[in-house]
């Protein structure tokens, strides 16, 4: 019988230390992964697995992170395949009431400055007037022209033109 009770505690002993050598050094791996990825961990500190808190205005898989409204020649109607990408705006600033975003209304070169400017503008309150229709605050909200003053692209062909025929959403901070 004794011998029994000390193999039974050998066997006990060896489990117990195969058991956490093997988790201690996946634990760690876990860890670096999670610490290069995003700089961060949450406060619940490296030890508890916590996944890090992504930006969803940065994080390149949201919707979020696309931050232009691309618009046909001569037209200021936001077009349908933009219809998600300002909703998911507006419901971000209704869900933060602090946020602010500039919307900036961009031309081509193609016109009148006077008119590219007005475009421009037009673009810009379109886009504004979907997300509060969408449920933003218009106090959340600046929508500014700047015509064809600041090209994405430089060319003088329809693929540059096209480029630069857009809104762009820029948040308070950025």
């Amino acid at each position: 019988m004794p011998m029994k009770n000390i193999f039974g505690v050998l066997l006990i002993s060896l489990l117990v230390a195969c058991s956490s050598q093997s988790t201690k050094p996946s634990a760690e791996v876990e860890d670096k992964s999670i610490g290069t990825q995003s700089g961060a961990v949450e406060s619940g500190g490296p030890t508890t697995g916590a996944v890090p808190n992504l930006n969803p205005l940065t994080d390149p898989n949201n919707i979020l992170s696309k931050r232009s409204v691309y618009f046909d020649f001569d037209s200021y109607v936001v077009k349908d395949e933009y219809r998600s990408l300002v909703q998911a705006h507006a419901q971000y600033l209704r869900e933060n009431g602090n946020a602010r975003v500039l919307l900036q209304g961009n031309a081509d070169e193609r016109g009148s400055r006077e008119y590219n400017l007005a475009l421009g503008q037009r673009r810009a309150d379109a886009v504004r007037n979907a997300m509060t229709l969408s449920g933003a605050k218009e106090s959340q909200i600046e929508s500014v022209s700047l015509g064809e003053e600041k090209p994405r692209a430089t060319g003088h062909d329809e693929s540059s033109w096209a480029e630069n025929r857009r809104t762009d959403i820029r948040y308070q901070g950025e």
